[in-house]
């Protein structure tokens, strides 16, 4: 009975995820934290996979981290997503992928409210003529990034020179898969495979070779909360969540992390280091941690990219050790180099361990 009643909540959480032809929007968080991985998206989707993926200078933010912080109202941040759908329309395209996590709640939020409240969407429309002399067509398709990647990773996989496999002992990598909140559990059905079994990145890991963890608190959320984290005397819980999180992860042993939301990868890396200054608790094999990957840069490393092309240099806990299991090269020397070859300095290290 349990895995017949998983077998429906599967069935009913399938997502219609359009062929071509994409109008893409890109990410505050994620250019600001990961630059690379939205530059590696583009470029295995336009010149591995030969998708049309268009994007315009014109674009802003969603407004979503000002709409959940309440500080725009509910208007402001419904008349900005209607100018962007605006764009969409002008240049002839009626599929509309986002990079963001959060961006992407907000869209299906605003489209499920109109749905809901017709008024409103004519009240949106009023708003936009007055304020920009724009009219908008809502997109016949809405997916996240990531949905694409998932619906073209066998293909993927067919390109890829590296697996999530272990070199040493053959065995797959155990990888943590962390579903942004912003994903699934604000509109279950317009996710691949719901709030509870979402599939987006499991299906991403199994095509590539590796081994998903299962773990108490997978579905727990990283830690971000934005009225957590943006409120200084809330900071504490969001680091308690993290916390948690890897706590409940430690004993399974997870190779890598691998995530779909562009703030995600950055507090499960960063908090790393703070609960080793706090605690003088370091996770992962000796201590180095366990690296957190966004799907762009694992869809990367196994198509065979340059690690540091990747950005991975950005990143707090170094991705070495990984990289070594998998048997993908890397310059050390060149890790830090920027264009110029000029030197742009190491992170600094927590003084308790090895990260």
């Amino acid at each position: 009975m349990i895995y017949q009643g998983k077998q429906k909540i599967w069935s009913d959480y399938q997502k219609d995820i359009p062929d071509d032809h994409y109008f893409y929007v890109r990410s505050c968080i994620r250019q600001n934290l990961f630059p690379a991985s939205e530059k590696t998206f583009l470029d295995i989707t336009r010149n591995k996979l030969g998708k049309d993926f268009f994007e315009t200078e014109h674009h802003t933010t969603c407004g979503g981290i000002a709409y959940h912080c309440d500080t725009i109202p509910q208007e402001t941040s419904m008349t900005i997503i209607a100018r962007q759908f605006a764009l969409m329309h002008k240049y002839g395209y009626e599929n509309y992928v986002c990079s963001c996590i959060t961006s992407f709640g907000l869209y299906t939020e605003t489209l499920e409210t109109w749905r809901e409240f017709p008024q409103l969407e004519a009240k949106i429309r009023e708003n936009l003529w007055e304020t920009c002399r724009l009219e908008f067509a809502k997109p016949k398709y809405l997916a996240h990034a990531s949905d694409i990647i998932y619906k073209y990773r066998n293909l993927i996989a067919a390109q890829a020179k590296y697996k999530l496999i272990n070199r040493h002992t053959g065995k797959p990598l155990k990888v943590v898969e962390h579903i942004g909140c912003h994903y699934g559990k604000m509109f279950p059905s317009k996710s691949v495979g719901g709030a509870e079994y979402p599939y987006v990145l499991a299906g991403m890991i199994e095509a590539w070779g590796g081994e998903v963890v299962d773990y108490p608190e997978r579905r727990h959320c990283c830690g971000y909360g934005f009225r957590q984290y943006h409120v200084r005397s809330n900071r504490g819980y969001s680091l308690a969540n993290t916390h948690k999180k890897f706590e409940s992860m430690e004993p399974y042993k997870p190779d890598m992390i691998i995530t779909n939301c562009p703030g995600c990868p950055y507090f499960l890396d960063r908090w790393q280091y703070v609960i080793a200054e706090m605690e003088g608790k370091t996770y992962g094999e000796n201590g180095h941690g366990i690296p957190v990957f966004t799907y762009e840069e694992v869809a990367g490393l196994v198509m065979g990219y340059n690690p540091w092309d990747l950005g991975l240099q950005m990143h707090q806990i170094g991705p070495e050790p990984l990289l070594d299991k998998i048997g993908i090269p890397y310059d050390p020397d060149a890790k830090y180099k920027g264009l110029d070859n000029k030197d742009l300095g190491k992170p600094q290290l927590p003084s308790c361990g090895a990260l």
